[in-house]
């Protein structure tokens, strides 16, 4: 840190000190007088404390050329135009950016610090300064020796807070709007009392006197219509959205936000018309967007044009940054970054519909992959049923094999294009064709493929126009006899009992062996489970797939002896 520095940052923390020898230096200028040498020596030092303390360029940064040289011309103009009147002016200026910050303060010590300078300003204007370029003003000697008495009390009452007790004002805290407002009250207070002097032929106490009283009752009625509270909502509302609305982007640029949002559905595409949407605006020279710090997922870009005033602002995974030709006011920083935030919004919104498409489509495939492969294995079972049919058979069972050929190799080979075209084609369960078919031909091929095997089916006499959706029953089918058939390879004497109603509206499949476990049962048929005879994804999806037909997998009766899975129609 250089010497220069560390001395700019010193004088920027004692501000109060800097302050109150801003006062005192300017009390040392009026008692010296406009036509004295010393009087402009003293202004010139005021000067230079008021360069230390002006909130607008902070103290530590160091000046160039043009700089000086405009500090330069100040002086001379000063020191050629210095008197009465530019006195007046230079404590107008003071009262209006003191007005200013004092305003906005809530600190109780630092709020009064900064209105007894505010009240020595005012004092010094009306009971020093104004006497002396009014003509005829007859104040005799007494506003002189009040403001004698005056200034020292006010300046002991700026000592008494105690340093640590004054918070420390950012430089750039004076609002434009607050120290204009109290320009032209001070300026009102003064011209009024002029007007009286030159109307009313009133002598200058009673001037002042009558023109504050007036701007106390006129404040007084602005006030009371600002918020009236008796169900008028009063001015306050009218000019806060007026000036809310005058030459901000907000609505324009949220109804063009909206209308890209809807059009583009990409994210990279919504945030470039995003951004063009900005750089047509009339303020507005171009904007650049880029990932924020950590994000992956963003690209970046720019459109318009560079100028020399940027703005950035950050929006979650990414940052965009406004060019503009001029410094933007606070207000349009505002507005601004509340519409980048909400365009973030909508991007990153954008981004996870776009993950969640995605996720979508691999579960479709994940779903249609587990249910095929089951499909796959019931076909493949099949296939091993009937060779071991054709080897087991002999010359007599010719003819009987080969009515079993010509029923189910047809039944084979639909399911298997159907497998494939599912393939070729991934889609989510609820999305596949119900495929009906007569009820009494679906259970004659089911009855036939697991006609060695053991299975016992229960007869039953069918409505010759009932039907049912072949692709739904089968997985169902061939996934509970496959799981209860596995059972014989660790268990002796499995039997295998299936059922369907009438109606075809309940079809059951029972076996002997043990139960289910019971850990097992709880998430079965609602999640995968482990298990090393088979259930699990395979159940799952058929009753996924149940679900979307309109049925009902479940498991009614798990005890030893007795395993009953059952599909219903809801």
């Amino acid at each position: 840190m250089t010497p220069l520095w560390r001395v700019g940052v010193f004088v920027r923390e004692r501000q109060r000190w800097v302050l109150f020898s801003l006062m005192a230096v300017l009390h040392l200028t009026l008692l010296a007088g406009s036509n004295t040498t010393l009087g402009l020596m003293l202004w010139f030092v005021d000067l230079g404390l008021f360069i230390l303390w002006q909130p607008f360029i902070q103290t530590e940064r160091k000046l160039d050329t043009g700089n000086l040289f405009l500090f330069s011309a100040v002086l001379a103009a000063g020191a050629w135009l210095f008197g009465w009147w530019l006195m007046i002016l230079w404590v107008l200026v003071l009262a209006a950016l003191l007005g200013g910050r004092v305003l906005l303060l809530g600190h109780l010590p630092t709020r009064l610090f900064y209105l007894l300078a505010f009240a020595y300003l005012l004092c010094a204007l009306l009971m020093w300064l104004l006497p002396r370029v009014v003509p005829h003003a007859d104040t005799g000697v007494s506003l002189d020796q009040a403001f004698a008495w005056t200034a020292p009390l006010i300046f002991i009452g700026m000592l008494v807070p105690r340093p640590r007790e004054i918070r420390l004002v950012s430089g750039g805290i004076v609002d434009f709007f607050y120290s204009l407002f109290v320009l032209l009250l001070v300026s009102v207070l003064v011209l009024g009392s002029l007007a009286f002097m030159l109307l009313r032929q009133a002598s200058y106490v009673e001037a002042v006197f009558k023109t504050a009283v007036s701007m106390a009752v006129m404040l007084f009625l602005v006030a009371w219509a600002w918020n009236p509270r008796p169900g008028f909502s009063g001015i306050g509302v009218f000019l806060s959205r007026y000036v809310l609305g005058v030459a901000l982007p907000f609505e324009t640029w949220l109804q063009g936000l909206l209308e890209c949002a809807d059009n583009e559905n990409d994210p990279d595409r919504f945030l470039e018309a995003a951004a063009r949407r900005i750089a047509d605006l009339a303020w507005a020279t171009g904007a650049a967007w880029a990932p924020a710090s950590g994000a992956t997922t963003v690209g970046a870009g720019r459109v318009g044009e560079e100028s020399r005033f940027r703005s950035d602002f950050p929006a979650q995974t990414l940052v965009l940054t406004l060019f503009t030709p001029y410094k933007l006011s606070p207000s349009l920083v505002w507005h601004v970054n509340l519409l980048v935030r909400l365009t973030g919004e909508y991007y990153v919104a954008k981004q996870r519909a776009r993950e969640l498409q995605q996720m979508t489509y691999l579960s479709a495939i994940h779903e249609t992959g587990a249910r095929l492969t089951h499909d796959v294995k019931n076909l493949l079972q099949s296939l091993n049923n009937l060779c071991f049919v054709a080897q087991e058979a002999s010359e007599a069972d010719a003819p009987r094999l080969h009515q079993l050929f010509q029923r189910q190799l047809p039944q084979i080979a639909h399911r298997l294009e159907r497998t494939l075209a599912n393939l070729q084609a991934p889609r989510r369960p609820e999305d596949d064709a119900s495929g009906a078919m007569p009820v009494q031909a679906w259970w004659e091929g089911l009855r036939q493929r697991y006609a060695y095997d053991g299975v016992r089916f229960e007869p039953v006499v069918f409505d010759p126009d009932m039907a049912v959706p072949a692709l739904l029953f089968d997985s169902v089918a061939d996934n509970l006899l496959q799981n209860a058939l596995l059972k014989r390879q660790t268990e002796d004497r499995v039997e295998v009992v299936v059922s369907l109603s009438k109606d075809a509206t309940r079809f059951r499949v029972i076996d002997s062996g043990t139960a289910i476990d019971k850990a097992i049962e709880a998430d079965l048929l609602r999640a995968p489970v482990p298990s090393e005879e088979g259930f699990g994804i395979g159940l799952y999806n058929a009753a996924r797939q149940a679900e979307s037909y309109g049925y009902r997998l479940a498991l009614t009766n798990n005890i030893n002896g007795r395993v009953c899975f059952e599909l219903t129609r809801m």
